[in-house]
Protein backbone atom coordinates (compact mmCIF):
# COMPACT_ATOMS: atom_id res chain seq x y z
CA UNK A 1 0.00 0.00 0.00
CA UNK A 2 1.06 3.31 -1.07
CA UNK A 3 0.87 7.05 0.44
CA UNK A 4 2.16 8.41 0.08
CA UNK A 5 2.78 9.22 -0.25
CA UNK A 6 5.05 18.95 -2.32
CA UNK A 7 5.52 22.19 -4.37
CA UNK A 8 8.73 23.54 -3.38
CA UNK A 9 9.09 26.63 -1.16
CA UNK A 10 12.30 27.99 -2.38
CA UNK A 11 12.03 27.55 -5.91
CA UNK A 12 8.49 27.08 -6.92
CA UNK A 13 8.59 28.69 -10.49
CA UNK A 14 11.42 26.56 -11.64
CA UNK A 15 10.44 22.86 -10.26
CA UNK A 16 6.74 23.91 -12.24
CA UNK A 17 8.25 25.46 -15.80
CA UNK A 18 10.20 21.95 -15.91
CA UNK A 19 8.00 19.29 -14.44
CA UNK A 20 5.25 20.32 -16.97
CA UNK A 21 7.64 18.79 -19.48
CA UNK A 22 7.03 14.94 -17.36
CA UNK A 23 7.21 14.82 -13.74
CA UNK A 24 6.75 11.83 -13.00
CA UNK A 25 4.95 5.84 -5.01
CA UNK A 26 4.68 3.99 -2.55
CA UNK A 27 3.10 5.19 0.68
CA UNK A 28 1.72 3.21 2.99
CA UNK A 29 0.02 4.96 6.63
CA UNK A 30 1.51 1.82 8.27
CA UNK A 31 -0.74 2.19 11.79
CA UNK A 32 2.11 0.60 13.94
CA UNK A 33 3.16 3.15 16.37
CA UNK A 34 7.02 2.75 16.28
CA UNK A 35 9.04 4.63 18.72
CA UNK A 36 11.33 7.33 17.64
CA UNK A 37 15.15 6.24 17.09
CA UNK A 38 17.33 7.30 19.96
CA UNK A 39 18.94 9.96 18.03
CA UNK A 40 21.61 10.56 20.89
CA UNK A 41 24.24 7.89 20.16
CA UNK A 42 27.15 8.75 18.43
CA UNK A 43 28.38 6.85 15.44
CA UNK A 44 31.12 5.32 17.45
CA UNK A 45 28.74 3.20 19.44
CA UNK A 46 26.73 1.81 16.21
CA UNK A 47 27.27 -1.83 15.78
CA UNK A 48 29.08 -2.84 12.67
CA UNK A 49 29.78 -6.60 10.99
CA UNK A 50 32.75 -4.91 9.36
CA UNK A 51 35.12 -2.45 9.46
CA UNK A 52 34.09 0.63 7.10
CA UNK A 53 36.89 0.48 4.17
CA UNK A 54 39.74 3.36 3.84
CA UNK A 55 38.35 4.83 0.79
CA UNK A 56 40.97 7.52 0.96
CA UNK A 57 44.33 7.12 -1.09
CA UNK A 58 43.30 4.18 -2.33
CA UNK A 59 46.73 1.61 -3.24
CA UNK A 60 47.86 3.73 -5.73
CA UNK A 61 50.71 3.89 -2.69
CA UNK A 62 51.49 0.33 -2.63
CA UNK A 63 51.35 -1.58 -6.10
CA UNK A 64 53.39 -4.29 -5.46
CA UNK A 65 52.28 -7.69 -5.57
CA UNK A 66 52.68 -8.06 -2.09
CA UNK A 67 49.91 -5.23 -1.35
CA UNK A 68 46.84 -5.99 0.85
CA UNK A 69 43.33 -6.36 -1.03
CA UNK A 70 40.68 -3.48 0.02
CA UNK A 71 39.35 -4.61 3.06
CA UNK A 72 35.49 -6.23 2.50
CA UNK A 73 32.52 -4.04 3.74
CA UNK A 74 29.14 -4.95 5.01
CA UNK A 75 26.49 -2.08 3.75
CA UNK A 76 23.41 -2.51 5.82
CA UNK A 77 20.44 -1.15 3.80
CA UNK A 78 16.99 -1.22 4.74
CA UNK A 79 14.10 -1.05 2.52
CA UNK A 80 10.44 0.02 3.18
CA UNK A 81 8.51 -2.55 1.28
CA UNK A 82 5.69 -1.23 -0.68
CA UNK A 83 3.23 -2.07 -3.71
CA UNK A 84 6.42 -2.17 -5.87
CA UNK A 85 7.59 -5.58 -4.27
CA UNK A 86 10.58 -6.89 -2.25
CA UNK A 87 11.97 -8.87 -5.70
CA UNK A 88 13.23 -5.60 -7.16
CA UNK A 89 15.24 -4.69 -4.12
CA UNK A 90 17.00 -8.00 -4.19
CA UNK A 91 18.44 -7.51 -7.52
CA UNK A 92 19.75 -4.03 -7.14
CA UNK A 93 21.57 -5.11 -4.35
CA UNK A 94 22.75 -7.95 -6.29
CA UNK A 95 23.48 -5.74 -9.39
CA UNK A 96 25.38 -3.11 -6.86
CA UNK A 97 27.48 -5.83 -5.67
CA UNK A 98 28.36 -7.66 -8.66
CA UNK A 99 30.10 -3.87 -9.44
CA UNK A 100 31.74 -3.13 -6.20
CA UNK A 101 33.67 -6.31 -5.34
CA UNK A 102 34.43 -6.88 -1.60
CA UNK A 103 31.42 -5.01 -0.57
CA UNK A 104 28.17 -7.09 0.74
CA UNK A 105 24.75 -5.80 1.19
CA UNK A 106 23.01 -6.97 4.05
CA UNK A 107 19.86 -6.01 3.28
CA UNK A 108 16.21 -5.96 5.25
CA UNK A 109 13.00 -5.17 3.78
CA UNK A 110 9.61 -5.05 5.41
CA UNK A 111 6.26 -3.59 5.01
CA UNK A 112 6.86 -2.42 8.71
CA UNK A 113 10.61 -1.30 8.42
CA UNK A 114 10.25 1.29 11.15
CA UNK A 115 9.72 -1.71 13.69
CA UNK A 116 11.99 -3.60 12.65
CA UNK A 117 14.97 -0.82 12.27
CA UNK A 118 13.86 1.38 15.46
CA UNK A 119 14.66 -0.73 18.04
CA UNK A 120 18.11 -1.44 16.77
CA UNK A 121 18.43 2.17 16.59
CA UNK A 122 17.77 2.82 19.97
CA UNK A 123 20.42 0.67 20.71
CA UNK A 124 22.56 2.39 18.65
CA UNK A 125 23.06 -0.17 15.79
CA UNK A 126 22.23 1.71 13.08
CA UNK A 127 21.44 0.56 9.49
CA UNK A 128 24.20 2.64 6.78
CA UNK A 129 20.97 3.42 4.29
CA UNK A 130 17.40 3.63 4.72
CA UNK A 131 14.60 3.93 1.57
CA UNK A 132 11.71 5.48 3.84
CA UNK A 133 9.31 7.85 3.16
CA UNK A 134 7.63 10.85 4.97
CA UNK A 135 4.47 11.00 5.70
CA UNK A 136 4.00 7.71 7.48
CA UNK A 137 2.39 7.21 10.72
CA UNK A 138 4.92 6.11 12.45
CA UNK A 139 7.06 9.22 11.17
CA UNK A 140 10.12 8.08 11.56
CA UNK A 141 11.96 9.69 8.70
CA UNK A 142 10.33 13.29 10.04
CA UNK A 143 11.84 12.54 14.06
CA UNK A 144 15.02 11.78 12.51
CA UNK A 145 14.97 15.02 10.78
CA UNK A 146 13.77 17.22 13.55
CA UNK A 147 16.60 15.20 15.66
CA UNK A 148 19.22 16.66 13.34
CA UNK A 149 19.99 12.53 13.10
CA UNK A 150 20.65 12.58 8.96
CA UNK A 151 23.68 12.92 6.81
CA UNK A 152 23.80 15.59 4.40
CA UNK A 153 23.22 14.41 1.10
CA UNK A 154 24.67 17.60 -0.70
CA UNK A 155 28.15 15.62 -1.73
CA UNK A 156 26.32 13.34 -3.08
CA UNK A 157 24.86 14.80 -5.89
CA UNK A 158 28.13 15.94 -6.85
CA UNK A 159 29.48 12.55 -7.46
CA UNK A 160 29.60 10.47 -10.81
CA UNK A 161 26.62 8.05 -11.19
CA UNK A 162 28.59 4.81 -10.81
CA UNK A 163 29.35 2.94 -14.26
CA UNK A 164 28.54 6.18 -15.83
CA UNK A 165 30.52 9.95 -16.60
CA UNK A 166 27.91 12.00 -15.04
CA UNK A 167 26.97 13.55 -11.76
CA UNK A 168 23.76 12.37 -9.97
CA UNK A 169 22.76 15.97 -9.99
CA UNK A 170 22.65 16.01 -13.62
CA UNK A 171 20.11 12.91 -13.97
CA UNK A 172 17.74 13.92 -11.75
CA UNK A 173 14.88 15.71 -13.51
CA UNK A 174 15.05 19.26 -12.50
CA UNK A 175 13.00 20.70 -9.76
CA UNK A 176 13.59 17.66 -7.62
CA UNK A 177 15.88 19.06 -5.70
CA UNK A 178 14.26 22.29 -4.91
CA UNK A 179 12.13 21.22 -2.39
CA UNK A 180 11.08 20.67 1.06
CA UNK A 181 10.89 17.04 0.26
CA UNK A 182 14.57 17.05 -0.21
CA UNK A 183 15.61 19.61 1.60
CA UNK A 184 13.58 19.54 4.92
CA UNK A 185 15.26 22.56 6.78
CA UNK A 186 14.68 25.26 3.91
CA UNK A 187 18.20 25.66 3.43
CA UNK A 188 19.49 24.35 0.16
CA UNK A 189 20.91 21.48 1.76
CA UNK A 190 19.38 17.74 0.65
CA UNK A 191 18.63 15.22 3.01
CA UNK A 192 16.39 13.17 1.64
CA UNK A 193 17.13 11.75 -2.14
CA UNK A 194 14.19 11.47 -4.17
CA UNK A 195 13.04 7.91 -5.46
CA UNK A 196 10.43 6.58 -7.25
CA UNK A 197 8.12 9.37 -8.33
CA UNK A 198 4.53 9.00 -8.74
CA UNK A 199 1.86 12.22 -10.38
CA UNK A 200 -1.26 11.71 -7.75
CA UNK A 201 -4.86 12.39 -9.11
CA UNK A 202 -8.27 10.44 -9.36
CA UNK A 203 -8.49 6.87 -10.89
CA UNK A 204 -11.59 5.61 -12.40
CA UNK A 205 -12.92 3.54 -15.32
CA UNK A 206 -12.92 4.93 -18.11
CA UNK A 207 -14.75 1.85 -19.71
CA UNK A 208 -17.59 3.50 -17.34
CA UNK A 209 -17.65 7.07 -19.08
CA UNK A 210 -17.62 5.37 -22.35
CA UNK A 211 -20.60 2.85 -21.22
CA UNK A 212 -22.42 5.88 -19.90
CA UNK A 213 -21.79 8.36 -22.39
CA UNK A 214 -20.03 10.33 -19.63
CA UNK A 215 -17.63 13.41 -19.76
CA UNK A 216 -15.21 13.95 -17.71
CA UNK A 217 -15.30 16.06 -15.10
CA UNK A 218 -12.85 19.16 -15.20
CA UNK A 219 -14.10 21.18 -13.08
CA UNK A 220 -15.78 20.62 -9.60
CA UNK A 221 -19.13 22.21 -10.87
CA UNK A 222 -19.13 19.40 -13.17
CA UNK A 223 -17.81 16.56 -10.53
CA UNK A 224 -21.25 17.73 -8.58
CA UNK A 225 -22.99 17.69 -11.42
CA UNK A 226 -21.30 13.76 -12.31
CA UNK A 227 -21.65 12.76 -8.86
CA UNK A 228 -25.80 13.88 -8.46
CA UNK A 229 -26.17 11.30 -12.25
CA UNK A 230 -24.17 8.65 -11.03
CA UNK A 231 -26.15 8.60 -7.30
CA UNK A 232 -29.65 8.05 -9.45
CA UNK A 233 -28.00 5.12 -11.04
CA UNK A 234 -26.63 3.97 -7.76
CA UNK A 235 -22.98 4.88 -8.05
CA UNK A 236 -21.48 7.18 -5.40
CA UNK A 237 -18.59 9.52 -6.88
CA UNK A 238 -16.27 8.87 -4.77
CA UNK A 239 -14.42 6.66 -2.40
CA UNK A 240 -10.40 6.93 -0.85
CA UNK A 241 -8.24 3.73 0.65
CA UNK A 242 -7.31 5.54 3.94
CA UNK A 243 -7.21 9.32 5.11
CA UNK A 244 -3.80 8.95 4.42
CA UNK A 245 -4.27 9.60 0.65
CA UNK A 246 -5.79 13.16 0.84
CA UNK A 247 -2.05 14.72 1.54
CA UNK A 248 -1.74 14.70 -1.89
CA UNK A 249 -5.31 15.35 -2.54
CA UNK A 250 -5.43 18.51 -0.29
CA UNK A 251 -1.56 19.80 -0.92
CA UNK A 252 -3.05 19.72 -5.24
CA UNK A 253 -6.18 20.98 -3.65
CA UNK A 254 -4.56 23.94 -1.53
CA UNK A 255 -2.20 25.18 -4.87
CA UNK A 256 -5.11 25.35 -7.33
CA UNK A 257 -6.98 27.51 -4.91
CA UNK A 258 -4.74 30.19 -4.14
CA UNK A 259 -1.49 29.21 -5.98
CA UNK A 260 2.20 28.47 -5.32
CA UNK A 261 2.68 31.40 -2.82
CA UNK A 262 -0.96 30.21 -1.04
CA UNK A 263 0.49 26.53 -0.86
CA UNK A 264 3.94 27.57 0.76
CA UNK A 265 2.53 29.70 3.18
CA UNK A 266 0.48 26.63 4.26
CA UNK A 267 3.30 24.33 4.44
CA UNK A 268 5.55 26.67 6.51
CA UNK A 269 2.26 27.45 9.09
CA UNK A 270 2.08 31.09 7.91
CA UNK A 271 -0.03 32.74 10.88
CA UNK A 272 -3.57 32.79 10.39
CA UNK A 273 -2.88 31.05 6.83
CA UNK A 274 -5.18 28.00 7.58
CA UNK A 275 -8.25 30.86 8.49
CA UNK A 276 -8.26 31.95 4.98
CA UNK A 277 -10.14 32.63 2.10
CA UNK A 278 -8.76 29.80 0.20
CA UNK A 279 -7.67 27.61 2.68
CA UNK A 280 -11.86 27.48 3.56
CA UNK A 281 -12.30 26.84 0.29
CA UNK A 282 -10.53 23.64 0.18
CA UNK A 283 -11.94 22.80 3.93
CA UNK A 284 -15.38 23.05 2.45
CA UNK A 285 -14.86 20.88 -0.57
CA UNK A 286 -13.44 18.36 0.99
CA UNK A 287 -16.52 18.38 3.26
CA UNK A 288 -18.93 18.17 0.24
CA UNK A 289 -17.07 15.72 -0.95
CA UNK A 290 -17.51 13.67 1.79
CA UNK A 291 -21.14 14.07 1.29
CA UNK A 292 -20.82 11.88 -2.41
CA UNK A 293 -18.28 9.12 -0.77
CA UNK A 294 -19.55 5.96 -0.98
CA UNK A 295 -21.08 4.59 2.59
CA UNK A 296 -18.53 1.69 3.42
CA UNK A 297 -15.52 3.76 3.09
CA UNK A 298 -14.94 5.01 6.16
CA UNK A 299 -15.04 1.26 7.76
CA UNK A 300 -12.58 -0.09 5.55
CA UNK A 301 -10.23 3.15 5.25
CA UNK A 302 -7.32 0.99 7.55
CA UNK A 303 -4.40 -0.67 6.64
CA UNK A 304 -6.20 -3.78 6.81
CA UNK A 305 -9.04 -3.22 4.33
CA UNK A 306 -8.15 -0.11 2.37
CA UNK A 307 -8.25 -2.95 -0.72
CA UNK A 308 -11.84 -2.99 -0.54
CA UNK A 309 -12.11 0.73 -1.16
CA UNK A 310 -10.19 0.68 -4.19
CA UNK A 311 -11.87 -2.22 -5.55
CA UNK A 312 -14.98 0.02 -5.48
CA UNK A 313 -13.93 1.74 -8.60
CA UNK A 314 -13.32 -1.39 -10.30
CA UNK A 315 -16.53 -2.79 -9.63
CA UNK A 316 -18.79 0.09 -10.51
CA UNK A 317 -19.80 1.29 -7.02
CA UNK A 318 -17.52 4.19 -7.29
CA UNK A 319 -15.92 6.62 -9.36
CA UNK A 320 -13.06 8.36 -8.53
CA UNK A 321 -10.23 7.79 -6.08
CA UNK A 322 -7.33 9.28 -5.26
CA UNK A 323 -4.26 7.13 -5.58
CA UNK A 324 -0.15 7.27 -7.17
CA UNK A 325 0.71 5.33 -10.63
CA UNK A 326 1.50 1.94 -8.18
CA UNK A 327 -2.44 1.37 -7.85
CA UNK A 328 -2.77 -0.62 -11.14
CA UNK A 329 -0.17 -2.55 -10.09
CA UNK A 330 -1.39 -3.30 -6.71
CA UNK A 331 -4.71 -4.32 -8.19
CA UNK A 332 -3.58 -6.04 -11.01
CA UNK A 333 -5.13 -9.48 -9.16
CA UNK A 334 -8.52 -8.09 -8.62
CA UNK A 335 -11.63 -8.91 -10.80
CA UNK A 336 -13.34 -6.25 -12.20
CA UNK A 337 -16.32 -5.20 -13.91
CA UNK A 338 -16.60 -6.05 -18.05
CA UNK A 339 -14.76 -3.17 -20.16
CA UNK A 340 -13.05 -1.72 -17.34
CA UNK A 341 -10.28 0.34 -18.20
CA UNK A 342 -7.58 2.63 -16.18
CA UNK A 343 -8.42 6.32 -16.43
CA UNK A 344 -6.63 8.95 -14.63
CA UNK A 345 -6.75 12.81 -14.19
CA UNK A 346 -5.58 15.92 -12.01
CA UNK A 347 -7.65 17.26 -9.17
CA UNK A 348 -9.88 19.60 -10.88
CA UNK A 349 -9.41 23.30 -10.77
CA UNK A 350 -10.66 25.19 -7.39
CA UNK A 351 -11.57 28.29 -9.06
CA UNK A 352 -12.95 29.02 -12.44
CA UNK A 353 -10.56 29.41 -15.51
CA UNK A 354 -7.47 27.82 -13.22
CA UNK A 355 -6.00 24.70 -14.56
CA UNK A 356 -6.22 21.25 -12.69
CA UNK A 357 -3.27 20.34 -10.03
CA UNK A 358 -1.46 16.67 -9.48
CA UNK A 359 0.83 16.72 -6.68
CA UNK A 360 4.37 14.75 -7.84
CA UNK A 361 4.94 12.49 -5.09
CA UNK A 362 8.05 10.46 -4.46
CA UNK A 363 10.01 8.37 -1.96
CA UNK A 364 13.42 9.23 0.11
CA UNK A 365 16.13 7.65 0.89
CA UNK A 366 18.59 9.06 3.41
CA UNK A 367 21.62 7.71 5.74
CA UNK A 368 21.66 8.19 9.28
CA UNK A 369 24.10 10.89 11.15
CA UNK A 370 25.23 7.95 12.66
CA UNK A 371 25.48 5.64 9.95
CA UNK A 372 29.07 3.43 10.53
CA UNK A 373 29.86 3.41 6.42
CA UNK A 374 29.11 6.76 5.47
CA UNK A 375 31.44 7.03 1.91
CA UNK A 376 29.88 3.29 1.09
CA UNK A 377 26.52 4.95 1.79
CA UNK A 378 26.52 7.69 -0.11
CA UNK A 379 28.37 5.27 -3.11
CA UNK A 380 24.88 3.50 -2.91
CA UNK A 381 22.62 6.04 -3.38
CA UNK A 382 24.27 7.50 -6.08
CA UNK A 383 23.78 4.34 -7.53
CA UNK A 384 19.94 4.20 -7.50
CA UNK A 385 20.12 7.31 -10.29
CA UNK A 386 22.36 4.91 -12.77
CA UNK A 387 20.45 3.15 -16.09
CA UNK A 388 20.95 -0.48 -14.53
CA UNK A 389 19.11 0.22 -11.34
CA UNK A 390 16.44 2.22 -12.42
CA UNK A 391 15.80 -0.41 -15.21
CA UNK A 392 15.57 -2.84 -12.55
CA UNK A 393 13.46 -0.77 -11.00
CA UNK A 394 10.98 -0.15 -13.89
CA UNK A 395 10.17 -3.81 -14.02
CA UNK A 396 8.57 -3.55 -11.06
CA UNK A 397 6.87 0.20 -12.35
CA UNK A 398 8.78 1.87 -9.66
CA UNK A 399 10.27 4.98 -11.70
CA UNK A 400 13.31 6.45 -10.67
CA UNK A 401 13.22 10.89 -10.81
CA UNK A 402 16.18 10.73 -14.12
CA UNK A 403 16.27 12.64 -17.34
CA UNK A 404 14.81 10.58 -20.19
CA UNK A 405 13.33 8.00 -18.14
CA UNK A 406 9.40 8.68 -19.25
CA UNK A 407 10.34 7.72 -23.19
CA UNK A 408 10.96 4.26 -22.20
CA UNK A 409 6.78 3.65 -20.94
CA UNK A 410 4.26 2.29 -22.53
CA UNK A 411 1.00 1.99 -21.72
CA UNK A 412 -0.99 2.83 -18.35
CA UNK A 413 2.46 3.91 -17.27
CA UNK A 414 2.91 6.25 -20.41
CA UNK A 415 -0.55 7.81 -20.12
CA UNK A 416 0.10 8.53 -16.01
CA UNK A 417 3.20 10.17 -16.59
CA UNK A 418 1.76 12.41 -19.30
CA UNK A 419 -0.31 14.19 -17.44
CA UNK A 420 1.64 17.11 -16.57
CA UNK A 421 1.93 16.90 -20.75
CA UNK A 422 -1.70 17.48 -20.41
CA UNK A 423 -2.35 20.83 -18.85
CA UNK A 424 -1.87 19.52 -14.98
CA UNK A 425 -0.40 21.71 -13.25
CA UNK A 426 2.75 19.83 -10.53
CA UNK A 427 2.57 20.84 -6.84
CA UNK A 428 5.43 19.33 -4.99
CA UNK A 429 6.70 20.17 -1.62
CA UNK A 430 5.94 18.93 2.12
CA UNK A 431 5.60 20.76 5.62
CA UNK A 432 8.51 22.72 6.97
CA UNK A 433 10.92 20.62 9.49
CA UNK A 434 10.29 21.83 13.06
CA UNK A 435 11.45 21.11 16.22
CA UNK A 436 9.46 18.05 18.35
CA UNK A 437 5.96 19.32 19.40
CA UNK A 438 4.59 16.57 21.88
CA UNK A 439 1.54 15.81 20.68
CA UNK A 440 0.94 17.55 17.56
CA UNK A 441 0.80 15.68 13.93
CA UNK A 442 0.35 18.46 11.51
CA UNK A 443 -0.80 15.24 8.74
CA UNK A 444 -2.87 13.80 11.05
CA UNK A 445 -4.69 16.42 12.04
CA UNK A 446 -5.04 17.84 8.19
CA UNK A 447 -5.86 14.57 6.81
CA UNK A 448 -6.86 12.07 9.70
CA UNK A 449 -9.76 13.85 10.38
CA UNK A 450 -11.15 13.29 7.39
CA UNK A 451 -13.12 10.15 8.52
CA UNK A 452 -14.50 12.18 11.08
CA UNK A 453 -16.16 14.87 8.10
CA UNK A 454 -17.11 12.41 6.38
CA UNK A 455 -18.83 10.67 9.13
CA UNK A 456 -19.98 13.70 10.48
CA UNK A 457 -18.47 13.13 13.88
CA UNK A 458 -16.72 16.29 13.18
CA UNK A 459 -17.45 19.92 11.58
CA UNK A 460 -15.60 21.96 9.03
CA UNK A 461 -15.32 24.72 12.03
CA UNK A 462 -13.59 22.18 14.41
CA UNK A 463 -11.22 20.66 11.99
CA UNK A 464 -10.19 23.99 10.63
CA UNK A 465 -9.73 25.31 14.12
CA UNK A 466 -7.33 22.74 14.63
CA UNK A 467 -5.69 22.79 11.81
CA UNK A 468 -4.60 26.24 12.71
CA UNK A 469 -3.80 25.52 16.32
CA UNK A 470 -1.68 22.63 15.20
CA UNK A 471 -0.25 25.29 13.01
CA UNK A 472 0.64 27.44 15.26
CA UNK A 473 2.49 25.33 17.36
CA UNK A 474 4.00 24.01 14.57
CA UNK A 475 5.08 27.56 13.26
CA UNK A 476 6.71 28.08 16.72
CA UNK A 477 9.10 25.12 16.49
CA UNK A 478 10.07 25.81 12.81
CA UNK A 479 13.74 25.95 12.16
Amino acid sequence: MKMKKVVSSLLVAAMAASLLAGCGGSNDQATTDSAPADTTSESSSADTDAEPADTTEASTEDTSDDAEPAAEQTLKVAAFEGGYGADMWSEVVAAFEASHPGVTVELTIDKKIEDVISPGMKAGDYPDVVHLATGREAALTETLTKEKALLPLTDVLEMTVPGEDVKVKDKIIPGFLDTLATNPYGDGVTYYAPMFYSPCGLFYNAGLFKEKGWDVPTTWEEMWALGDTASAEGIALFTYPTTGYFDAFTYATLSSAGGSDFFNSCMTYEDGIWESENATKVFELIAKLGSYTEGTTVANANNDNFTKNQQLILDNKAIFCPNGTWLPGEMAEAPRADGFEWGFMAIPAVNEGGAGCSFCWFEQMWIPAAAQNQDMAKEFVAYMYSDEAAQIFAKSTAIQPITGVSDSLEGDNKMFYSIYDNGATAVMGGFASTAPVEGVNMLDTLCGTVNSIVSGDKTVAEWQAAVEEASDKLREAME
